[in-house]
């Protein structure tokens, strides 16, 4: 491959980031209904055709971010798996915990977005924000499911669980975001989680020790 071909790539590369950045704040400043593909053509300050080579219509990059955005969260999850050489789970249910928080509080716009603007006049936004949670929904069952093979969650339906943590979840973001809460205090927020979480579902004194291992 030239270096001429390289170039005309990695520039083609950079142009689509910065529509899709742009279109990130305009959803995230006027909301997904009122923004227009014109809106996010003048904040990334390109023609209106010019976002049309890259995306179909403003659902198209609005598929593409929250893909994105739910990559990294589900990428900021560690397995934890007990080990008698590991750290202990709870440590290991703290690193998530922090890290969930800190996806969130790193990408504002997009957590405003998700669980701010939730309710729209959009048939296929709202189809795909539910498709979105619905991911996580899965992603937190299947985590509390095996924490209940492993000891360190308590019994019952995991998906009841699950659904319960993401709507307390939801509502402590949408305060966050909207409350401009700094990422100093991530930490006591983190805490403050971890402990309501631990006067819930979790027991971790059934198995002491842990290892961390990322999430594929």
């Amino acid at each position: 491959m030239s270096t001429k071909t390289t170039a005309k790539k990695s520039t083609k590369t950079e142009r689509r980031q910065q529509i899709l950045e742009a279109s990130r704040d305009i959803f995230a400043k006027l909301g997904y209904a009122r923004a227009t593909v014109d809106d996010i053509a003048h904040q990334a300050g390109v023609a209106r055709g010019t976002f049309y080579l890259y995306f179909d219509d403003k659902r198209d990059a609005f598929e593409e971010l929250i893909g994105e955005f739910g990559q990294k969260i589900s990428h900021s999850i560690m397995t934890i798996v007990t080990d008698e050489d590991a750290r202990p789970v709870g440590e290991q249910v703290l690193d998530n915990i922090r890290a969930i928080l800190g996806v969130c509080l790193a990408e504002r716009a997009m957590t405003k977005i998700l669980f701010t603007d939730a309710v729209g006049v959009d048939h296929e936004f709202e189809r795909k924000l539910t498709a979105f949670y619905d991911t996580l929904v899965q992603l937190l069952t299947e985590t509390l499911r095996d924490g209940q093979a492993l000891g360190v969650v308590s019994d019952g339906e995991p998906r009841v669980m699950a659904y319960m943590t993401m709507g307390a979840l939801k509502e402590l973001l949408y305060q966050a975001v909207t409350l401009g809460l700094a990422e100093e205090s991530a930490e006591a927020l983190t805490n403050q989680i971890f402990e309501f979480l631990s006067n819930g579902y979790l027991r971790f004194e059934k198995q002491p020790g842990g290892k961390k291992r990322r999430r594929d």
